[in-house]
């Protein structure tokens, strides 16, 4: 049995040692095999690689080769270029050489001559002076004297020439500058059409019937003496049927004392404590409603960056009239001709528009100095930061201060213009006969004056005066002192023109 086992253990053994052999013959063999096929393999890729490496060999000495033949190229032309500039060189110098032979030449020539003057001019010299001791002798005169009276001879004809030139051209230029200042007028005015809304100092309120003016009137009078006080108006309750009359100077109480009327005949509960409310309510609604005609009237006049403040007294005017004049209207018509006239003269038309539209903001401050409206409006302008230009015609429009820009005569001649023409102004019929009476009996003071007219609606004040009592001379003096006293004593709308007649007839018969 032990050695059926000794020999089972030894074959297997024997086998497992045959099996070893076998499998690391295998392994060997494939080992050899793997290897070999990896040196194939290695083999091609380093021809591969030597191929390629050749190649790109190959093209970068292609591409070296083309650089180097283009850098041979551009020398081949540089050297030609040199070559080039070397030859013109060369010939310009041979140029310059010969062309300096040339004034070498022309020089000695010159010298030559030069020479040949200055003894000509010796020669000259020595013959005038001559020529000079022979008319000082003959004239009795020295050269210096002749000259003195020689210039003194040319200096009065070239100073007469001269006024006369100066006469013709000033002449000319008022001839001229008449012409275009009526063109440049007459195409403004053509072009702006206002409608214009007249303003008194009373407003009628209208109602149904007499019982509510009782109510309005109130036990003993509180009612309207409550109104009264609210407002600052006075209410004038008479005789005048279906009627109450509203006076006060400043339109805007007027306006607030109308609505708030309206408002209580409307509710129908009139007592004090609800007039104060309903007052106070208006006056709210009327100070929106000045605000938004301000902004209205900017917007409508593409004026824009204006002050809230500004823009508020702007519609304020909207309630203010002068002589008749609706002031916002006015205003806007001002603005209007101030853009046409200053485009028609090539200056800024917006900035022109601007001033027209404030020309007259003083009118309406919320404070009253006793200043003249136009500087209030220039101080207005000035504390809200409106331009120079534009607060300088705003204070000069009726010449108060000095102009000092080209929009200031501008805001002023539109001004009159709108004031002045036919319609836009409206007087009592008294008052304007009044006026022109005044304008005659005013000029008719004055000593050497025969007669005198108002025409032209009291726009043209003409004096004629005796030629025996008043020269030339002094009638500038008269209008000018008539001009002064009006302006002083007197107050009107727009301007007045004052002409002075002085006038020589010489009458005869044949007989």
């Amino acid at each position: 049995m032990v050695i059926y086992i000794i020999i089972g253990v030894a074959s297997f053994l024997f086998g497992a040692v045959i099996a070893y052999y076998l499998t690391r013959s295998s392994l060997v063999n494939k080992s050899r095999n793997i290897i070999q096929e990896a040196e194939n393999e290695a083999e091609i890729i380093k021809k591969d690689k030597i191929l390629q490496a050749k190649e790109k060999f190959l093209q970068l000495k292609a591409e070296h080769e083309k650089v180097i033949n283009e850098k041979n190229g551009r020398i081949l032309i540089s050297e030609n270029k040199l070559r080039q500039r070397e030859a013109n060189l060369s010939q310009r110098i041979e140029e310059f050489q010969r062309k300096k032979k040339e004034v070498d030449a022309i020089r000695e020539n010159l010298n030559a001559q030069l020479e040949l003057i200055n003894k000509k001019s010796e020669d000259l010299e020595k013959a005038t002076r001559q020529a000079v001791e022979k008319l000082e002798t003959i004239s009795g005169l020295s050269a210096t004297e002749a000259k003195e009276q020689l210039i003194e001879s040319l200096k009065s004809e070239a100073r007469s020439e001269a006024m006369a030139h100066i006469s013709e051209i000033i002449d000319e230029a008022k001839m001229t500058a008449k012409k275009e200042a009526k063109r440049v007028v007459i195409n403004t005015i053509q072009r702006v059409a206002t409608e214009e809304a007249v303003e008194n100092s009373v407003t009628v309120f209208n109602i149904d019937n007499d019982d509510i003016k009782g109510r309005i009137i109130g036990r003993e009078g509180r009612n309207i003496r409550a109104m009264e006080a609210a407002t600052g108006v006075e209410i004038i309750v008479d005789d005048t049927p279906e009627a109450i009359i509203l006076s006060a100077f400043d339109p805007v109480r007027r306006e607030i004392a109308r609505l708030a009327l309206h408002q209580l005949v409307t509710d129908g509960r009139i007592h004090p404590a609800r007039i104060e409310e309903v007052v106070t309510k208006v006056e709210k609604q009327v100070e929106d409603e000045v605000i938004e005609t301000g902004k209205k009237t900017a917007i409508d006049l593409g004026i824009h960056g204006m002050h809230p403040e500004l823009i508020r007294l702007v519609g304020k005017m909207k309630y203010r009239s002068s002589y008749g004049q609706n002031l916002l209207q006015h205003s806007r018509e001002v603005a209007n001709l101030c853009s046409i006239m200053a485009a028609e003269l090539g200056l800024n038309a917006k900035l022109a528009k601007r001033a027209g539209l404030l020309h007259d903001i003083g009118k309406v401050a919320d404070e009253e100095p006793e200043i003249p409206h136009a500087l209030l409006g220039m101080k207005l302008a000035e504390r809200y930061k409106e331009k120079p230009e534009v607060a300088n015609a705003i204070g000069s429009h009726h010449d108060e201060i000095e102009m000092n820009t080209l929009i200031a005569p501008i805001v002023q001649v539109c001004d009159a213009i709108s004031g002045a023409r036919p319609g836009a102004r409206r007087e009592a019929v008294e008052s304007y006969i009044k006026r022109l009476k005044q304008l005659e009996d005013l000029a008719l003071s004055y000593p050497g004056v025969v007669k005198t007219f108002a025409i032209q609606a009291g726009r043209e004040l003409r004096v004629i005066v005796g030629s025996d009592k008043i020269d030339d001379k002094d009638t500038e003096a008269l209008s000018y002192d008539i001009a002064k006293k009006i302006q002083d004593e007197m107050t009107y709308p727009g301007q007045v023109k004052i002409t002075v007649i002085r006038e020589t007839r010489a009458v005869s018969y044949a007989k």
